[in-house]
């Protein structure tokens, strides 16, 4: 999207700017809509930038990554307060009214300084007339509380028990049912789940094996240790990017469910004996090939790391600096690998439905068309990956996602194609429980306080080769 034309802009000198934290909330938002930037990459950068830090940092998150969030339930409330659909909307000035709404319906900021401060905003980036239009939205929308307008809003439950549950939790309604067919005879949990991904997420850290401990780095962060991974721990306040074992590369930033994956492969049972020879197809940005290398190397393992995203893999090279690694910028279903790898993760391109939480503005960005594609290419990868485990290897696939397209019907699939069984991947994820009826493994934020990863292992026929 180009640049958004400002008609009649005026910035009369009694207007004041938005506080920092507001401004770089805003200036994430703008960046959001208008060139499709992510939230989580762009408010760190700018909260660095401009020196913000502690409780306005705080405020600046809170403020970005729950409007995001939050966005399609402002949008439809936005839209009856203003008595016109969003689209109608200038883009600007709908930023500025997404996040002055969730500051009156999703925080405890006083809604006269939240209005306030909004509408200033607007007379600095357009003009009193505009300025009004927006003091007029939101002081509308500040004479009901959120239950109010989520009452007159959502689909009736009666009617649409999904639709309305992703209304309330500020989800699209086609993710609500990719949720509720993942679950299945457990979907009476999607009011948890969607309750859960709606809420600000913990920050899990990664011990690197060989370098420190759990317990090490929790007692240098004041951190928690985690409940299942033997790496894991849990950071519920402060910036990890100031943690000097983060800095100095003994820890890093990685979900506690993606650390299991990474364990997972290298748990797997092998028929005759492990090469060393390992293999991370779809390996940028390294978090999982960092762990996967660091777990290997004591006995002699190493990984062979492809990605053919030239930043992403410069990433890889950065998360893996002094572990057995060897980056290969190629496409993993073309790589012209030598077949015969031992251990192969193929942790593919997905919706990343399961990490909603902690990408805020995925939910509204992806849409049901963006399936049909990665199942494909997830399909093609995973070939690729079999043809290059060598027999009695295994290969382990997993996705940051629950929908069923991009899991169990990607591993049917492959079972149905490829010499290939099914091992009973719940063995390898303990102590985690309460995973699914097997063989695959579906984690899930409202039970496991992880992202709802999905993995299954499979190992090649002995008779394939």
């Amino acid at each position: 999207m180009g640049a958004v034309t400002r008609p009649d802009r005026k910035r009369p000198g009694r207007r004041k700017h938005l506080d920092p934290a507001r401004q770089a909330a805003f200036d994430v938002l703008r960046a959001v809509s208008e060139r499709d930037a992510y939230a989580n990459l762009a408010l760190p950068a700018i909260l660095r930038e401009r020196g913000i830090s502690g409780l306005d940092a705080a405020f600046a998150t809170e403020l970005t990554y729950g409007t995001c969030r939050s966005r399609g339930l402002l949008d439809a409330v936005i839209a009856a307060a203003a008595g016109r659909p969003v689209d109608r909307i200038d883009p600007v000035l709908l930023d500025l009214l997404r996040l002055g709404s969730y500051q009156v319906l999703r925080t405890r900021v006083d809604d006269h300084a939240a209005v306030s401060t909004t509408v200033e905003q607007a007379g600095l980036e357009f003009d009193t007339a505009r300025a009004g239009f927006v003091n007029g939205v939101l002081r509308t929308i500040a004479r009901r509380d959120e239950a109010s307008w989520v009452e007159e809003l959502a689909p009736p439950a009666s009617r649409d028990p999904v639709g309305h549950l992703a209304f309330v939790h500020a989800h699209p309604r086609w993710v609500g049912q990719a949720f509720a067919d993942a679950l299945g005879a457990r979907a009476g949990e999607l009011g948890a789940l969607l309750a859960s991904d709606d809420s600000r997420p913990v920050v899990h850290l990664a011990a690197r094996p060989g370098a420190m401990t759990a317990a090490e780095l929790a007692e240098q962060t004041g951190a928690t240790v985690g409940d299942y991974s033997p790496y894991a721990v849990y950071l519920r306040d402060g910036d990890p990017g100031e943690l000097a074992a983060l800095r100095d590369g003994r820890a890093l930033v990685q979900d506690e469910g993606s650390q299991l994956v990474a364990r997972a492969l290298t748990l797997a049972p092998l028929q005759g004996a492990d090469g060393g020879r390992w293999l991370d197809l779809c390996a940028g940005p390294g978090g999982k090939t960092a762990l996967l290398a660091a777990l290997g190397q004591d006995s002699g393992a190493s990984v062979t790391a492809v990605e053919p995203a030239p930043r992403r893999a410069e990433m890889v090279e950065q998360n893996t600096a002094g572990l057995p690694v060897e980056v290969v910028r190629v496409d993993g279903r073309e790589s012209g690998l030598t077949p015969g790898f031992d251990r192969v993760l193929v942790d593919a391109p997905c919706t990343g439905l399961g990490a909603l939480r902690r990408r805020p503005e995925a939910r509204w960005r992806r849409q049901p068309g963006d399936v049909p594609q990665l199942a494909k290419l997830q399909r093609e990868l995973l070939a690729s990956a079999i043809r290059l485990t060598r027999p009695g290897g295994v290969v382990l696939y997993a996705t940051c996602s629950p929908h069923l397209a991009e899991t169990t019907g990607v591993v049917a699939d492959a079972l149905r194609r490829h010499p290939v069984t099914a091992l009973d991947t719940r063995e390898l994820f303990a102590p985690a429980d309460d995973t699914g009826e097997g063989p695959s493994v579906q984690l899930w934020p409202h039970r496991h306080g992880t992202d709802a990863m999905f993995a299954a292992a499979l190992r090649v026929d002995p008779a394939a080769g």
